[in-house]
């Protein structure tokens, strides 16, 4: 007799949903085709750009982060799906509108669109137990956004794909009288152009891949832009831009550093990040907790031990978002479709606790347990091995390793660069303007 087919929900049409969504439609024989349920009007995730900030016209929350003149600070040659290359003829660093526009070809032609459920929003998530007190499944709950209306569906799934993303919640820091600041203070989620701070004084806090981006943005139309973290000094910025310690505290119009210094700054930017947060899921009931670097504890930052029909894709960060998502789904899909099986619950648990117990004596800070870096390379190959998929090519390592290395550098001139892959384990790279750079990065 023929196995039964699995039904699985996918929440959330960003890259990650459109990719598990993908690579369920690949195996039909052990797959429905999936429900993507998407809570906006169209797929892309923080890659939709918008101008409107805080919430749209019908009081929902704006998901994404994107401002109008970001750039990615990966090349498409490591950004893509391993099974789907960006167009070629474009530049290394892409316009944000350009990823976009791969993603909606990357669902037409893999069939995706016709199973996304638009500006359905998911409120509740909970399995259903068997007599052994095991998920049975799970209930979906959730509601259409539609202007003076609101319908309702509960449909029954075998599986559940979070797709959701982390970059809709803005991180805000506990900084002694930030409240009390009387200037213009906002996080660099609501952050869209640079003209409305033209001849200001710009404090912005913290030197990730937002403050640095906006100071580059800003510093040819601010009056002073000042760069506040506790890193190293980032190379390459333009001279113009003051770096000082992090923000010790606020004093309405003040702002002091830690270093005793002060000033008074006409806005204050945070670009702290963002926070997890998973409302239709309770997470007590499912044997997991908040945590201060997320959500915990899950089997290879991907699955809850006590449910392992719950995955969690794209959750880490500082990794090639694409290729690792392609690598968690199809690392899921090979757990259910009964090719990789998992140790028992208590094991899959205290291996989770286990991983964090060692990055904690390492020296490693627990809110950064998930910045994969480095690792994310071993991850991605300890997956592909398990789940007896192609690992990622060699050469998608080192145009990153290339990349990391020109950003910390130059930070203003690396996107200068362009890459070519000429096989698995070798590539060039040239400048954009056609000039041939100092050697290239073939493999030997």
């Amino acid at each position: 007799m023929a196995s039964k087919k699995l039904r699985v929900a996918v929440i959330g049409a960003g890259a990650a949903g459109l990719c598990a969504a993908r690579h369920i439609l690949t195996y039909s024989d052990a797959f429905l085709p999936p429900v993507v349920f998407e809570a906006s009007d169209q797929l892309g995730g923080t890659w939709v750009y918008t101008e409107e900030t805080g919430e749209d016209s019908e009081g929902w929350p704006i998901h994404s982060s994107m401002y109008h003149d970001l750039r990615t600070n990966l090349p498409k040659e490591v950004m893509a799906f391993p099974d789907f290359p960006f167009d070629p003829s474009l530049p290394s660093f892409l316009h944000h509108s350009d990823v976009l526009a791969y993603l909606k070809s990357y669902a037409e032609q893999s069939g995706i669109l016709e199973h996304v459920q638009f500006r359905w929003q998911v409120d509740d998530v909970r399995p259903v137990l068997g007599d052994q007190g095991t998920a049975s499944g799970w209930d979906v709950k959730a509601r259409m956004r539609r202007s003076g209306s609101m319908q309702h569906i509960s449909e029954h799934f075998d599986a559940i794909m979070v797709c959701t993303g982390h970059y809709a919640v803005p991180f805000i820091p506990p900084i002694r009288g930030l409240d009390s600041f009387q200037g213009c203070l906002l996080h660099s989620h609501c952050y869209r152009h640079p003209e409305p701070f033209a001849g200001l004084t710009v404090v912005l806090l913290g030197a990730g891949a937002s403050g640095v981006d906006l100071a580059l943005q800003l510093s040819p139309v601010a009056a002073r832009v000042v760069l506040s973290h506790q890193g190293p000094p980032v190379c390459g910025l333009p001279k113009d831009v003051i770096q000082v310690p992090r923000i010790l505290k606020v004093e309405k119009e003040m702002v002091v550093f830690e270093d005793g210094s002060a000033l008074q700054p006409d806005a204050l930017i945070l670009c702290t990040g963002y926070r997890y947060r998973f409302p239709f899921l309770s997470l007590a009931q499912l044997g997991l907790q908040e945590t201060d670097y997320g959500v915990g504890p899950l089997y290879r930052h991907l699955l809850a031990p006590r449910y392992s029909s719950l995955f969690f894709i794209g959750l880490c960060q500082q990794i090639c978002p694409f290729p690792h998502f392609h690598c968690q789904v199809l690392f899921a899909l090979a757990v259910l479709r009964g090719r990789c099986p998992l140790p028992p619950a208590a094991e899959m648990e205290a291996d989770a606790q286990g991983q964090l117990d060692r990055y904690l004596r390492e020296g490693g800070l627990v809110r950064h347990f998930l910045r994969l870096k480095a690792q994310q390379w071993s991850y991605a190959d300890e997956l592909a091995q398990l789940a007896g998929f192609p690992p990622l090519l060699p050469a998608v390592r080192e145009i990153y390793e290339a990349t990391r290395a020109r950003r910390l550098h130059n930070v203003g001139t690396y996107r200068g660069m362009k890459f070519r892959l000429l096989g698995p384990d070798a590539w060039e790279e040239v400048w954009d303007s056609g000039r041939d750079s100092e050697g290239d990065g073939s493999a030997e």
